[in-house]
């Protein structure tokens, strides 16, 4: 057997190694209704539906689901992106990173619904400050893992 006597740095596209299309798409539309779901829990009063002037459970819980559907929708688009199956280890970590941020906003949001919050159980839930930098810590730790997840390759220049 014979060595070959350059690695390729590029790859000819065959037909499995293309991104699927629809699942892109999928992914993406996902991605929107859970950016809607998002600014309709942050910001209802846009949508006509803001009843109350604090920052209660609904709007909470409404916000959180809408990220967690972002996030699922942002895996679906930029899994369908590593075609071959190969992922490096950046790939690999990147969608642990967005778990790990989802979790972190998910409990920094609930935080006084679950009890270790700033209001005991008698008290309605409040967003206050130290929660709402947990939920920003949070979407960043979500932001730097689908950066992570973007598959990057290098080409060979001609």
């Amino acid at each position: 057997m014979s060595a070959p006597s350059e690695l390729p740095l590029s790859f000819e596209p065959s037909t499995d190694s293309i991104p699927s299309r629809l699942r892109i798409r999928i992914g993406v539309l996902i991605a929107l209704g859970g950016l809607l779901i998002f600014m309709v829990g942050v910001l209802p009063e846009y949508f006509g539906f803001d009843r109350s002037p604090v920052f209660g459970f609904v709007q909470i819980e409404t916000f959180l689901v809408g990220l967690g559907i972002l996030c699922i929708g942002g895996y679906v688009s930029l899994r369908s992106l590593w075609t071959n199956g190969n992922r490096s280890i950046l790939a690999d970590i990147g969608p642990r990173m967005v778990t790990t941020g989802f979790v972190i906003a998910v409990f920094s949001g609930m935080a006084d619904v679950f009890g270790f919050g700033t209001q005991l159980r008698p008290r309605v839930p409040f967003f206050g400050p130290w929660q709402a930098g947990g939920v920003l810590a949070g979407e960043a730790l979500i932001a730097i893992g689908f950066l992570l997840f973007i598959p990057f390759r290098l080409y060979k220049k001609r």
